[in-house]
């Protein structure tokens, strides 16, 4: 019997992934080709051209590395440019058998989307609970998180499938940690750490949650601590290993903070009707990161589960008092020290301890507590007599009616095809036989209080190069170990190497394109930009 009640509800979990991502996500997204006459946009083309070229360069170290992309600064390590790694280098090792201009981009997404209500299940049967109804339910209500869908233009970081994955661990852990499981445990943190390391700072966090509860228990506590010291020990290995040690960003941490409203505030709910956008913000930096609206049908699930069985949700906190404090923790670390309610800042702490300033999206950090209310609230509910796996389900659906405007908006994001704004097919055929791009301005020349179109374009030009993947000579990243410089006079008024394309962007024409040399001969127009050869 457990076994039918397992393949069915993984089944069922598997069709309503399937359904959701194929309804929302149209196919030219989900599995992309070069030649396309609509443009990529923002955060999600970089996260293109990034996997574009890991995926068309040579094999190197870190695997993550690439010679032909940000080639002024001698390549590129593209864990910083969001690449995905953990499926971008399985498409690597396939590139033989991929379209010209494939990324796996789109394609994450609708893995994310499948993978979430079967992970939301596995997560469910942890703490014991194995019916049907609770597992459509929650399966259901997983794949409506709105912190989940909300995640537009960032492929990476839909990967909360890993995040109830990691829930799952601990409630398995805690039970019984066997040797397998520690395992599959810190592997999932270091597939974690390949997908966004965001993400693997929340699977550790959860996995640090099992000694804690085992201590608060009176067992042992020791093994499983060790156990996450060498789950720790592993991830900082291939941190080492992949490159991402000694890098350093913008810093921030509390600009882009959770509001403490916002899991209480229906941005985006259909059942009250307010719009998704502008977010709840009191910092002045936009309110998205920290969006953690949680539902009605998780919210539902949770009151009546609490009013239903009060007993019972006393006994499960006492249970996993650990956990409970870790997601405390995550909270306040997603909050920070400027607290904020509503549009006010309402406590101010002071300056941030420095280490600290790696977590700018600190809002993020409320993503587990989310996954951890929603598992406690359907196994309340399941238990609420008879009419509890009902009552799962129900609020499985009006989650999934709940966040109707929300998949909306993705999936018009997602089929949006916004025209070029530069002369694509002539930049084509300039890319055709080039053997290098030089782009200027490069990106570290760039205002970044005022030059939004500027990036556009930059972003425009290195998508088409991407299609071939022509070694260019800047990309954006987030971090880096060296801060990047600006040398663009330098790089406009070199001699041309063979086979080399030298674009020029409005903003810097009247600077640059003087310093050309032989450029009256070399330089011509293509549309807004000045294209030299």
């Amino acid at each position: 019997m457990g076994t039918r009640d397992a393949a069915v509800s993984y089944a069922a979990a598997l069709v309503i992934g399937l359904a959701l991502a194929l309804t929302v996500f149209p196919l030219d997204f989900l599995f992309p080709s070069a030649g396309l006459p609509w443009r990529p946009a923002g955060d999600a083309a970089q996260h293109m051209v990034a996997q574009r070229y890991l995926i068309a360069d040579a094999w190197r170290w870190p695997p993550t590395e690439v010679a032909t992309l940000n080639t002024q600064e001698g390549g590129l390590n593209t864990v910083f440019a969001d690449s995905i790694p953990l499926l971008a280098l399985v498409l690597k090792a396939i590139r033989a058998f991929l379209p010209d201009g494939f990324h796996g981009v789109g394609l994450f997404y609708g893995l994310a989307w499948v993978a979430q209500p079967i992970a939301a299940i596995w997560a469910l049967r942890g703490v014991g609970e194995t019916r049907i109804l609770p597992a459509i339910g929650v399966a259901l209500a997983a794949a409506s998180m709105p912190a989940f869908i909300g995640r537009f233009g960032h492929a990476a970081l839909c990967g909360h499938f890993l995040l109830l994955l990691g829930l799952g661990f601990y409630l398995r852990l805690v039970r019984r940690p066997t040797a397998g499981r520690w395992v599959g445990a810190g592997a999932l943190q270091v597939a974690a750490l390949l997908v966004h390391p965001y993400l693997a700072a929340m699977t550790l966090a959860l996995l640090g949650a099992v000694p804690a509860t085992r201590l608060l228990r009176g067992e042992a506590f020791i093994g499983p601590g060790v156990a996450v010291g060498v789950a720790l020990g592993a991830v900082v290995g291939v941190m080492a290993g992949f490159g991402y040690l000694g890098a350093q960003g913008d810093g921030g941490y509390g600009m882009f903070a959770m509001n403490l409203l916002s899991p209480f505030w229906p941005a985006g709910s259909w059942l009250s009707g307010w719009p998704w956008s502008p977010q709840l913000d009191a910092t002045g930096h936009g309110g998205w990161e920290g969006y953690n609206w949680l539902g009605f049908g998780l919210l539902g699930a949770f009151v009546l589960g609490v009013v239903m069985r009060p007993g019972g949700a006393w006994r499960l906190l006492r249970k996993h008092a650990g956990l409970a404090l870790v997601m405390a923790g995550l909270t306040a670390l997603a909050v920070t020290h400027r607290v904020g309610l509503g549009q006010e800042i309402v406590l101010d702490l002071g300056p941030a301890p420095g280490m600290l300033e790696q977590f700018r999206a600190s809002g993020r950090f409320f993503w587990p507590v989310g996954y951890a209310l929603l598992v406690g609230a359907m196994v309340l509910l399941a238990k609420a007599g008879r009419a509890g796996p009902v009552l799962c389900l129900v609020a499985g659906l009006v989650q999934l009616a709940d966040a109707a405007p929300l998949r909306r908006a993705i999936g018009d994001w997602a089929g949006a095809r916004p025209a070029w704004d530069i002369d694509a097919p002539a930049l084509r055929d300039a890319f055709a036989d080039a053997r290098s791009l030089t782009l200027l301005p490069s990106w570290p020349c760039v205002d970044h209080a005022t030059g939004g179109e500027t990036f556009s374009l930059l972003l425009e030009t290195l998508a088409l190069a991407s299609e071939r993947a022509v070694p260019a000579s800047t990309m954006y990243v987030a971090r880096w170990r060296t801060p990047p410089t600006c040398r663009d006079r330098a790089l406009a008024s070199a001699p041309f190497a063979e086979g080399e394309v030298r674009v020029i962007l409005p903003a810097a024409l009247p600077s640059l394109a003087p310093l050309v040399p032989d450029g009256t001969a070399r330089c011509g127009p293509v549309g807004q930009l000045m294209v030299c050869r």
